[in-house]
């Protein structure tokens, strides 16, 4: 594991960029940046021209390590290069960002108010890549609607998976998102505490995970977990929010930092020019930074 890229994750100023947008959910997130679904064929002109967004972001003046600490990149993305470079090694040896990356194939279809991850085959050759290529980190997302046995099982699953990351000698982000639209966020929120809480109480002396996590209903509910000894981070996801709302909540939870996609990407489309851009990226990264920094 690179020690400078640990410290920059553990204690680094700044905020998680989440880039990592898949299949399912590429076409809206260019349809967002004014990239209409008729201005490209099939997928791979559709992964070139999201990777034409992203190499936009990550190369702008404004996104740079003093006010991001990682990104995270979809596989297709590490497997791409951005100036010449592979984009892991960019992020890190030209921004000083540290680089994860997302290694689940999307959700099965929902179970007692839960959905958990599809399987991953190829995981273990998955995270060699990944090793190789510099990166440090994993993400991998499931998603609670209800409490109850699905959110158990989503929680013994996400641990089963991490467990494969650091095996590799990769640090695994955690993420057990709570639907913000549940009838009962806030009792599922309790719940996935508690989970939490115990999943990383039976981890190894020497191993750390990172959360990301939905945006409480009660402000602070996961302090406990911010200053658990084998938590390297707690990180907040936008979940739907926008921008002004998710940085409010975000400020009102201590030692949580984001870790925003749509809410990072706000107003950036395909026609600014590039001081427009870069200036609707600047103000983006200023905000979140700074609601990050609490």
């Amino acid at each position: 594991m690179n020690q400078d890229q640990l410290k920059k994750a553990q204690s680094g100023a700044g905020f998680i960029a989440a880039l990592d947008q898949s299949g399912g959910s590429t076409p809206k997130a260019l349809k967002l940046y004014g990239v209409s679904e008729d201005a490209y064929s099939g997928d791979e002109q559709m992964f070139d021209l999201v990777h034409e967004m992203r190499t936009r972001i990550i190369t702008s003046p404004a996104f740079n390590g003093d006010r991001i600490m990682g990104a995270i990149l979809f596989e297709m993305t590490m497997d791409r290069q951005v100036e010449g470079r592979p984009t892991a090694d960019y992020l890190w040896n030209v921004k000083n960002i540290v680089p994860f990356l997302k290694i689940d194939k999307g959700l099965n279809d929902e179970q007692d108010g839960a959905q958990t991850m599809k399987p991953m085959p190829g995981l273990d050759e998955l995270l060699d890549r990944a090793v190789a290529n510099g990166v440090f980190g994993t993400k991998e997302r499931s998603v609670i609607k209800l409490p109850g046995a699905g959110l158990d099982a989503v929680v013994a699953q996400q641990f089963e998976v991490g467990q494969q990351v650091l095996a590799k000698g990769l640090v695994p982000i955690i993420e057990p998102e709570v639907d913000i639209k549940s009838p009962k966020k806030a009792e599922a929120e309790d719940q996935l505490n508690a989970a939490l809480l115990a999943g990383v109480n039976a981890l190894g002396d020497d191993q750390k995970v990172m959360l990301k996590l939905t945006l409480p209903d009660t402000d602070n509910l996961y302090s406990e977990l911010v200053d658990h000894p084998k938590v390297l981070r707690v990180v907040a996801l936008s979940g739907g929010y926008n921008r002004d709302e998710a940085c409010e909540k975000l400020a009102r939870n201590n030692g949580v930092i984001a870790s925003f996609s749509r809410a990072l990407t706000e107003g950036l489309t395909a026609q600014q020019s590039d001081e427009e851009f870069n200036s609707t990226l600047d103000a983006a990264i200023g905000s979140i930074a700074k609601a990050s920094a609490t």
